[in-house]
């Protein structure tokens, strides 16, 4: 058993890195994937483009749809993980309750999810938390997601040093 999910886990790695590499993922200065780079320094970016790669390959490969980003959900996401690293806390309602703050964004709050986390300091490390963790996993094969924000905030003085929310959702249909 244990080595039938060793095996998954390596084929979930690859094929998000050959998603990746299609996507036009582009390379840190170091020439590795931009899935790879550290997000624990000043001035560090995360490629959302990378992470929607990551995340829309992981869920093609258990038969669900691809997510768009979202430029809503982005900047959600990003308020969320500051103000988890201004408070050096890991709280999903530290920004505010997430159904509040989804359905006041024009999202149907009953669809959307959040993964929230912090410590990891790769995209691919995070991802590969999120992986293992079955609730963290479940939310990103919610089959009645399409859109979705990723960010990542550097915090310095924090032991954890790399706040992250993703942030899924589907568009109420008054938005559209």
């Amino acid at each position: 058993m244990m080595r039938l999910q060793a095996v998954r886990s390596a084929l979930v790695v690859i094929a998000c890195a050959m998603f990746a590499a299609c996507a036009g993922d582009r390379e840190s200065s170091s020439g590795q994937p931009s899935f790879y780079q550290s997000l624990a320094a000043p001035g560090a970016e995360l490629d959302a483009n990378a992470a929607q790669s990551m995340i829309s390959g992981y869920r093609h490969n258990n038969g669900l749809g691809e997510l768009t980003l979202d430029p809503v959900l982005m900047r959600l996401a990003g308020d969320q993980a500051r103000a988890m690293a201004l408070r050096d806390k890991l709280d999903h309602a530290i920004n505010g309750e997430f159904k509040t703050r989804m359905k006041s964004s024009g999202f149907d709050a009953k669809v959307a999810v959040e993964n929230i986390s912090a410590g990891y300091h790769t995209l691919a490390e995070a991802f590969s938390g999120w992986r293992d963790s079955a609730p963290h996993r479940a939310n990103m094969l919610n089959q009645n997601v399409t859109r979705m924000g990723i960010a990542a905030v550097y915090a310095p003085n924090s032991k954890y040093k790399v706040f992250w929310s993703l942030i899924m959702a589907a568009p109420d249909d008054k938005r559209g």
